[in-house]
């Protein structure tokens, strides 16, 4: 048996910070240095294992679930759980769709698994699909933003096992932005959707645990009984912690969130959704780039914008194309459109991406032809932002809606 086959064979039986030595992956001294941020995910492996056993286990990942490199399923599998069906939220089980393509019900191909689609038909566990388990583990990314759709699929998972008697784990890990980061308008009611569905501020500094927490205290979801949940905590983790401060590796969430910078980004950028304008899917860099072939603009005329938002705006063009898995018939797909590139070069402590995206859709409207917005940026944002933008308004404030929630959050916040 050659070398990386006899380790391979001892996954099972050597702690991962020894199995990291053993690879080559670093030094004696870095694998058995404590990691200063834990996941979820890694303390159920070191230590809630045992109260797996007996159990038939599902898991609602995707491809950020891992430990030490190695996907959940796999590493638990490799442990002896007894993982019993698998469940995709939008973008896949291994993350292989784009945002918004449906997802089928199928078989994992690398473990033989099923996988029940909760980003097809339905969006909620069917008691068909949790007849085969006792326990959902559940550890999708939180991304900090309202309309990122797992914090919705969290609260559609609860409601399923509080109907089917079965329980859930929720494996929390940090929030991106930060748990201070709170800013944007409590959602409006008659802009419910799969794109936000809690009244809460499209940042709101919460962890998926925490999210669970307040949606079961607060009544926002459909429940005949209390659920039976829990939450395994991640460790080290302090709310005014970004994820660079963090140390941990970033794994792309959504094939068009490649590192943290395009999430910070997308906070603000993800408006352009909800226009004619590209919001940069089609490209390398979707959401840290926006345009379209109408726009017009001087790059002098970016510059009030850069030292407002304490960040650099440069004049650019781009061509979408159509991506595979990332961006299918993207808009203006083979057109050149003229547009901005985004560039925070690491600093995150003195922009509000929030106010960046609106001050950015304001511009663009002046300074494109046929600007159109669509009803589905007031889903984004919460409030009827698409009567505000064509009728040139004021952006109204969001501090009172935001005071109120910091105190509503406060009984359900995990983390100091």
């Amino acid at each position: 048996m050659n070398t990386n086959n006899l380790l391979s064979s001892m996954k099972v039986l050597l702690p991962p910070v020894l199995l990291a030595f053993l690879w080559g992956g670093c030094s004696a001294q870095e694998a058995l240095s404590p990691k200063t941020i834990q996941t979820g995910a890694e303390v159920l492996v070191e230590e809630h294992l045992a109260e797996l056993d007996g159990q038939r286990v599902g898991l609602l990942m995707n491809p950020t679930s891992r430990v030490d490199g190695v996907h959940m399923v796999d590493t638990l599998l490799n442990l002896g759980v007894n993982v019993t069906a698998l469940y995709a939220a939008e973008h896949g089980f291994r993350g292989e769709a784009g945002a918004g393509e449906v997802i089928e019900d199928g078989v994992d191909q690398e473990t033989g698994l099923p996988v029940h689609s909760l980003y097809g038909k339905t969006k909620k566990p069917t008691s068909e699909m949790l007849e085969d388990i006792d326990i959902l583990l559940f550890d999708l990314p939180d991304m900090g933003v309202r309309f990122y759709t797992y914090n919705v699929t969290l609260g559609l998972a609860l409601e399923a096992i509080a109907e089917n008697g079965k329980e859930l784990w929720v494996l929390d890990r940090p929030n991106p932005l930060g748990g201070e980061s709170v800013a944007g308008w409590i959602l409006q009611d008659q802009y419910k959707s799969f794109v936000g569905a809690y009244p809460i501020p499209i940042v709101y500094g919460l962890t998926m645990g925490e999210i669970a927490h307040m949606a079961v205290g607060e009544g926002w979801l459909s429940l005949p009984t209390e659920p039976d949940f829990k939450v395994i905590k991640a460790k080290g983790w302090k709310r005014d912690m970004r994820w660079p401060d963090t140390g941990l590796e970033w794994v792309a969430p959504s094939p068009n969130l490649p590192s943290f910078e395009h999430v910070f980004a997308y906070v603000g950028t993800v408006i352009f959704e909800g226009t004619n304008i590209s919001e940069g899917r089609g490209t390398s860099d979707p959401f840290l780039q926006i345009g379209a072939p109408g726009m017009n603009f001087q790059a002098d005329e970016l510059e009030i914008l850069e030292q407002r938002h304490n960040v650099q705006l440069d004049s650019i063009t781009f061509t979408p194309k159509s991506i595979p898995g990332k961006a299918i018939s993207p808009k203006f797909e083979g057109e050149i459109c003229q547009g901005i590139r985004i560039s925070f070069d690491g600093n995150y402590q003195q922009t509000d991406p929030l106010m960046l995206g609106l001050d950015l859709l304001l511009f663009a409207q002046d300074h494109t032809k046929d600007f159109a917005i669509k009803p589905f940026a007031s889903n984004l944002f919460g409030i009827d932002l698409k009567s505000i933008i064509e009728k040139k308004e004021s952006i109204p404030s969001w501090e009172n809606d935001v005071q109120t929630f910091r105190h509503q959050r406060e009984a359900y916040l995990l983390y100091k």
